[in-house]
């Protein structure tokens, strides 16, 4: 079985970070593993606080990870302070971590701020270069590029300047207020769109998270980057399509939507 590790924060109602990334996982068949670097206390209507975990017991959690089952993709997702980025970043250089795929994780979906500006700037300048893909929304795109992405146009050229920046590939996610769910996949002035389908769902928690988490598991299987973003793309679209509804806000999603057999059912009478 082939596996994966979450580097991300903990987000205690379930539907995004750490516990998104492992569901996710699963539901992809590879082995999750996690390293926590945040505490969050939120749930569907917004983040109410969030504690960092000590740097060094974030070192610790790597070197077991890696001492014992070396992971075969890497997604990292929270990373709120530059003490956690260095740390991370000396770990994954020093077992040579492979396969990392970094959501650049800086505004939540209800519009929270979960990352400090010098935690950006060590992201940009000690994570960006181990990554295989980053995969930053519009937002997040328009902080790292400095350019206003109004059309698809200046999506193009933000995912170029930020991988001339920082040379690493760029999924820029568009979302419904550029185009319908079209991504664009920028590597090495190779340009790939991922047309979508605009899903009339207002539960999108956690939806960053997924995509990055199964990315990083279609990776870990063996498949190309760009056939991986692909299949997480198909992946996250039924993942939206099943249309749970939880919370009082903007709900996740049902990462279990294909999950069958025995152990599925709701109770004995099914």
């Amino acid at each position: 079985m082939k596996t994966a590790l979450t580097i991300a924060g903990s987000d205690c109602s379930g539907g995004a970070g750490i516990q998104a990334d492992i569901k996710t996982m699963t539901a992809n068949n590879v082995y999750a593993m996690s390293v926590i670097t945040a505490l969050t206390a939120q749930n569907t209507t917004g983040v109410s606080g969030i504690i960092n975990v000590d740097t060094g017991f974030v070192k610790k959690q790597l070197e077991k990870v890696f001492e014992d089952i070396y992971p075969d993709a890497i997604k990292i997702g929270m990373v709120s302070s530059s003490e956690i980025v260095d740390i991370i970043e000396y770990e994954l250089t020093k077992y040579k971590a492979k396969n990392i795929v970094l959501d650049p994780v800086m505004v939540a979906t209800s519009g929270a701020g979960l990352i400090e500006n010098s935690a950006i700037k060590s992201l940009k300048e000690k994570l960006f270069p181990t990554a295989k893909v980053i995969t930053p929304n519009i937002l997040e795109a328009e902080v790292l590029s400095g350019i206003s992405i109004k059309d698809d146009k200046d999506m193009l050229k933000a995912a170029k300047k930020i991988y001339e920046n920082h040379g690493c590939a760029v999924l820029l996610k568009g979302g419904h207020s550029i185009n319908d769910a079209n991504d664009l996949l920028y590597e090495n002035g190779k340009v790939k769109w991922f047309f979508g389908k605009r899903i009339d769902n207002p539960n999108t928690h956690g939806s960053g998270c997924t995509l990055s988490s199964a990315i990083a598991s279609n990776l870990a299987k063996g498949y190309s980057l760009e056939e991986s973003v692909k299949r997480a793309k198909s992946y996250i679209s039924e993942a939206l399509l099943a249309m749970l509804d939880l919370g009082k806000g903007s709900g996740p999603l049902n990462h279990a939507f294909n999950v069958k057999g025995e152990y599925a059912k709701e109770s004995d009478n099914e």
